[in-house]
């Protein structure tokens, strides 16, 4: 499965305190382990960078991206991006502008995105695209 991995679970995966047991984050460690291919954005990172503080944090986390091929958004996805937007909202749903390029670059490149915001579950009933969902509860 290739992956494009939001925001949400890179913080919860990164977090000292994270929270035991957290689905997206075992499927993660998961993916990783099995060397599935894991994709990021500049958006992505810029997020991780501005939610943890210090040279520490920030050193730590360019050293566990260097080697996650990135998505370089162009003019297109942007503006596909802005057309997801709009649909979105003409259906009553309101989405981020990232959340909506971060969509539009899974629709693109055929990637599963793995997050834990449901922003994403309104987005992809306005515009199906593959959205990983957890395992039902037991």
């Amino acid at each position: 499965m290739n992956l494009l991995v939001d925001t949400s679970v890179w913080s919860l995966a990164l977090r000292r305190d994270r929270p035991p047991g957290e689905p997206a984050v075992r499927f993660l460690s998961s993916a990783l382990a099995g060397g599935d291919p894991i994709f990021t954005t500049g958006l992505v990172l810029q997020e991780l960078l501005q939610g943890f503080a210090g040279p520490p944090a920030r050193d730590a986390i360019l050293d566990r991206f260097a080697a996650i091929p990135f998505l370089v958004p162009d003019r297109h996805d942007h503006v596909q991006a802005a057309d997801l937007r709009n649909a979105c909202r003409r259906h009553g749903a309101q989405v981020g502008t990232i959340d909506a390029l971060l969509a539009q670059l899974c629709l693109r490149h055929g990637l599963t995105l793995l997050t834990t915001d449901r922003d994403f579950t309104r987005i992809a009933e306005v515009r199906p695209f593959d959205l990983w969902q957890p395992p039902p509860a037991k």
